[in-house]
């Protein structure tokens, strides 16, 4: 069990701010003390951090999700550039100090950072990068995210500190692509296939154990080339019951509670042991419809169910959130307020589905991974019975949703929270499980990414965003709020989207 930090350097905690209502989402309730000075810190400190969601593998360069990302990026593993999720996603230095953009946006120049290097001792070189970038677009590659590196014509390192990237044609979403995990720097010559088991990032922290089904352990790299950690160690625990997590945290068995259940934030607030903060996140919870089987191939089913929904009623029964309309969060520069777009109106929807030939409504089923509060699951059962639409909610582990719904399509209704950010091109792939399908939301996409300016693919993606919540491509049920209960004395702690990006570098625990 944790000791319980002294409460005279205690932060005051604030109640969790009201929900959203559409728009731009909740300002921060509370903000984090300043770090104390190093000689009022314990650097042999342990931080137990709560999470939900386990990875299924540690391989990050094979396998999907955002619980990988969300342990990995940043703390084991690092690619040339990051972002601060505390200064709206700014694309900041990680193993590149510098980079230019050639006039015609053709080239890309890296510039290294001195004394790199990975868990092994050895040197962070440019042919490091060469090869780490080669392994995305090998023909065959199984990166995840693979893909997104098309453009790359040729990578080379004119010299050990420089690294060029040359692209066939222009692609704004180069540097943000590299800020992910495509964009990781691995040891060259690394055997993939090992990755679940050991690893060789270049981050601050190396991964020390995984007990699977309870706990990810990462322990401080006491040679880690750039600012040391200021903790020991951080044990990832994964508790997915919010009262059991509560519970932890009440009695000092973690430090840190991450996706606190807004419902039940009653038991933190006001209380001087701990500090409730709330940020963004980009948390978009999607109800999927299987858009290659019917009835959802009628496109006035899929705007009748959006229209029975009272995106207000899921946010109450969720505790906090905001309603948003489309796939983008507010924080994205092409995010367009679209919740006017299929607004709550039962009467219109019980005739959308009556000239869609179910006068006496229909029955459906909704898979949902056991996760997620059943209290959502409610408000759509309670709303779609209003419009004559039965609907059976089918709660499963989250590893039969990922393979009955993501991998074999096997479902009609579908529920999960879209946690990775920027995910736009998921709507541009008939092949995803949305069977969603429109020719001209893969050009505006393409445009942008050959977009000279920001602005014009900002642009672009704005028509991507309307246009497929005008299709009711899917439904976007709410904007989740990042809900986190830090213990008395603990510092540094991310606030923002933390459920795909949790960086424990900056954790601080006063003595």
């Amino acid at each position: 069990m944790r000791r319980l930090l002294p409460a005279a350097l205690t932060a005051v905690a604030l109640l969790l701010a009201a929900c959203g209502t559409g728009g731009t989402p909740q300002t921060p309730a509370a903000s984090q003390a300043a770090t104390p000075p190093d000689d009022q810190l314990d650097t042999n400190a342990t931080v137990d951090v709560r999470l939900v969601l386990e990875p299924t593998s540690l391989n990050i360069f094979g396998t999907s999700g955002a619980a990988l990302d969300q342990i990995l990026l940043d703390n084991v593993y690092q690619g040339l550039v990051s972002i601060d999720t505390g200064a709206g996603d700014k694309i900041v230095p990680a193993l590149a100090t510098s980079w230019e953009t050639s006039p015609d946006g053709l080239t890309y120049t890296f510039h290294l950072a001195q004394g790199a290097k990975f868990h092994d001792g050895s040197p962070v070189t440019a042919a490091d990068v060469v090869w780490s970038l080669q392994q995305q677009t090998a023909p065959g590659s199984k990166a995840v995210y693979g893909a997104n590196f098309a453009t790359i014509d040729t990578v080379t390192a004119p010299d050990p500190a420089t690294v060029q990237v040359k692209l066939t044609q222009r692609d704004s979403f180069l540097l943000w692509n590299l800020t992910q995990r495509g964009g990781i720097v691995y040891k060259q010559g690394t055997d993939f296939a090992t990755l679940d088991g050991a690893e060789n990032g270049s981050g601050p922290f190396t991964l020390a154990q995984w007990n699977r089904g309870s706990s990810i352990t990462l322990a401080r790299d006491d040679d880690y080339w750039g600012a040391k950690p200021k903790v020991a160690k951080v044990v990832f625990h994964y508790i997915t019951e919010q009262n059991a997590a509560n519970n932890a945290q009440l009695t000092g068995q973690t430090d840190i509670q991450t996706a606190v259940d807004p419902t039940l934030l009653s038991a933190f607030a006001g209380n001087n042991g701990f500090t409730v903060l709330t940020g963004t996140t980009t948390d978009k919870f999607t109800l999927a419809f299987n858009g290659t089987q019917a009835p959802f191939t009628n496109p006035a089913v899929r705007h009748a169910i959006r229209q029975a929904i009272n995106k207000q009623d899921v946010i109450r029964a969720y505790g906090a959130g905001t309603a948003i309309g489309s796939a983008v969060p507010p924080q994205d520069p092409w995010y367009e307020d679209l919740t006017a777009i299929d607004a709550y109106n039962p009467d219109n929807a019980r005739k959308l589905l009556a000239d869609a030939g179910f006068p006496n409504g229909l029955a459906l089923t909704l898979t949902v991974p056991s996760i997620y509060p059943a209290a959502i699951s409610d408000v759509l059962v309670s709303n779609l019975k209003q419009v004559g639409i039965t609907l059976t909610v089918q709660a499963v582990e989250f590893q039969t949703w990922l393979s009955r719904v993501y991998q074999q399509h096997d479902f009609q209704l579908s529920l999960v929270d879209h946690a990775e950010p920027r995910d736009l091109a998921n709507y541009t792939k008939p092949g995803y499980y949305f069977g969603y399908d429109n020719a001209q939301v893969r050009d505006w996409y393409a445009q942008a990414r050959l977009a000279a300016t920001d602005g014009e693919r900002d642009a672009l993606l704005e028509r991507v965003g309307r246009q497929i919540s005008e299709d009711a491509a899917t439904d976007w049920l709410l904007l989740g709020q990042a809900s986190t209960v830090v213990r008395t004395g603990v510092y540094g702690v991310p606030q923002n989207e933390t459920s795909n990006r949790f960086n424990v570098s900056t954790l601080a625990v006063a003595k």
